[in-house]
């Protein structure tokens, strides 16, 4: 009977339950679904399918293979962490839309085809930005509407190109393609909700505007499931080694000009998922599995730095660099787990982030590619600069600012320390990932060149950030992103829509006076002597010349 079963099923079910189940059967509900999702998902065989057909291609809504079944497995442990952590949250709305965003994106991972897959896509559209809109601030829901726009966008790239590729007789199985007119829709589709610059700034300017629990969902499902989708659509295409490796950059020099700490982590998921890209435009076995490996590890602990600073959110009401301070005092656990996430996000050895992106970084050593190690070993720098360093600095042990802060509740630190859990234990026994990854991996992360090296990047780090750390600080403004270039071009296309909407009001009140002049000519001539038929006939004649001038020109 559990062949016919889908773990997004299971969510999505529970998403309906959620919002009309008794207010006494909640708590139970919100734990009963991610376990029930996650035992299933578990049990799934390797190379299981549920398929059918439609339109006469076969429609396949359940496929698990390696590559799919560790992303499916991490998003099912998010999944349950996310719930733990907003348990005390008593309204209905933010639950039912986080359980159906995890069924969408368990939805997109499963999906062995292009149909089933845009159907997910979309659904995981619809229910992250319903995930924004809960917080109901003027930000969250100016944000929000901006982040449909631009994935409306990205899902009619994506229909556009599969509709191409039907109609072409390429059929709807969604495996390796070829890199073409149509296919080239659909990358674009993904790399919209890969995050990839210029087309990131929905990610930076929505995540941060979300409620406390809300951000810690989006920060783990919708990029790393276009990480996915490019993983299993376009593994090795050049572009995406170049464009990785650029995000990679991009994210931790941005990350130099935030103030708001939520958005100086959205912009260190752009620089983190630059590394999972990179490694599936370097298409090698190592790569692809480094790339699945570092996004296993990335939901893992940026969903433990959205949760530690949505708990200073949480208890404070504050989350710029420049209000916080002075909150060790108060807040120790949240501070130690951050502190956990910060150190894996930093590839520190003995936490998962140090066991997973060097296996990217290893396999573009391994390819040769001299130019792309080097960016990602320094975008590495930059983010412990700035996640290890410069955010629990300025938030925890700068000057004191009479905040006086406390421990979140005990679902929150429950759902943080779980996740800690894991990423030192993964960190620990990297193996146990490792037996998890599409390919193969003969890869020892913990030899002596490795963790000197690392140790040493790390130490000299340290060093500069206690050299400039007075210029390191944030600072009360607001950073100017790309967003900026097509915000500027909306409006110059609304402007011109106004002013053409104006001229053609302008006209066609014009031919309304002209219609009214015509209609009163013919009253009056309805009371004059009729014309004669001669007249009535060079009339027409003249009408039906004119007619076809007209369609001749």
């Amino acid at each position: 009977m559990t062949e016919f079963l889908h773990p997004a099923g299971v969510y999505l079910v529970g998403a309906a339950l959620v919002g009309i189940a008794p207010g006494r059967l909640r708590v139970p509900l919100l734990l009963l679904v991610p376990a029930s999702a996650l035992a299933l998902g578990v049990a799934l065989p390797d190379g299981h399918w549920l398929s059918g057909r439609f339109l006469g291609e076969e429609i396949s809504v359940l496929r698990v293979d390696r590559l799919s079944f560790v992303f499916g497995l991490v998003f099912l442990i998010m999944g349950g962490l996310g719930t733990v952590f907003a348990l005390h949250v008593k309204e209905r709305g933010p639950h039912v839309t986080a359980f159906a965003y995890v069924g969408a994106a368990l939805g997109v991972v499963f999906a062995g085809d292009l149909l089933t897959l845009f159907v997910f896509w979309e659904l995981m559209a619809v229910a992250s930005t319903l995930l924004i809109l809960q917080r109901r601030a003027k930000r969250a829901l100016a944000a929000g509407f901006r982040y449909l726009l631009v994935h409306a966008f990205g899902g009619a790239s994506l229909l556009a190109g599969i509709l191409l590729q039907w109609t072409a007789g390429e059929g709807l199985a969604f495996d390796a393609m070829a890199l073409t007119g149509s296919t080239a829709l659909i990358l674009l589709g993904f790399a919209i909700n890969a995050a990839i610059p210029p087309l990131h700034a929905w990610l930076t300017d929505a995540y941060p505007e979300a409620t406390v629990t809300g951000s810690v969902f989006l920060s783990a499902f919708t990029t790393k499931a276009a990480v996915y989708v490019l993983a299993r659509g376009f593994p090795g295409v050049e572009l995406l080694v170049w464009a990785g490796a650029v995000m990679a950059l991009y994210g931790v020099v941005f990350a130099v000009l935030e103030n708001d700490i939520r958005r100086l982590l959205a912009y260190h998921i752009v620089s983190q998922v630059g590394y999972m890209v990179c490694g599936v435009g370097l298409g090698t076995g190592l790569a692809i599995s480094g790339a699945a490996a570092h996004a296993f590890s990335h939901i893992l602990y940026k969903g433990l730095l959205f949760m530690s600073t949505g708990a200073v959110l949480h208890v404070t009401g504050r989350s710029k660099l420049t209000e916080l301070g002075g909150l060790w005092r108060t807040m120790p656990v949240t501070l130690a787990l951050y502190t956990v996430g910060a150190f894996s996000i930093s590839g520190v050895p003995l936490f998962n982030g140090f066991v997973s992106k060097s296996l990217v970084v290893a396999a573009a050593e391994g390819e040769h590619r001299a130019a792309v190690e080097w960016m990602l070993l320094l975008a590495s720098v930059g983010t412990f600069l700035h996640t290890g360093l410069k955010l629990p600095v300025f938030t925890f042990f700068a000057e004191d600012r009479g905040i006086r802060g406390r421990e979140p509740g005990w679902n929150m630190l429950l759902a943080m320390g779980l996740a800690a859990f894991l990423c030192i234990g993964i960190g620990v026994a990297p193996g146990a990932l490792y037996a998890l990854l599409p390919f193969p991996v003969d890869y020892r992360p913990y030899t002596a060149r490795h963790v000197l090296t690392t140790l040493q990047l790390l130490l000299g780090t340290g060093v500069a950030f206690m050299l400039l750390v007075r210029h390191l600080g944030g600072e009360p403004t607001v950073t100017l992103d790309t967003d900026w270039v097509y915000r500027r071009g909306g409006r110059l296309v609304v402007g011109l829509a106004e002013a053409w909407a104006g001229g053609s009001a302008r006209m066609l009140a014009g031919l309304t006076r002209e219609r009214d002049r015509l209609s009163a000519l013919i009253a009056a001539a309805g009371r004059r002597p009729p014309l004669p038929v001669g007249y009535w006939l060079l009339i027409s004649l003249g009408l039906l010349s004119a007619l076809i001038l007209v369609i001749v020109l």
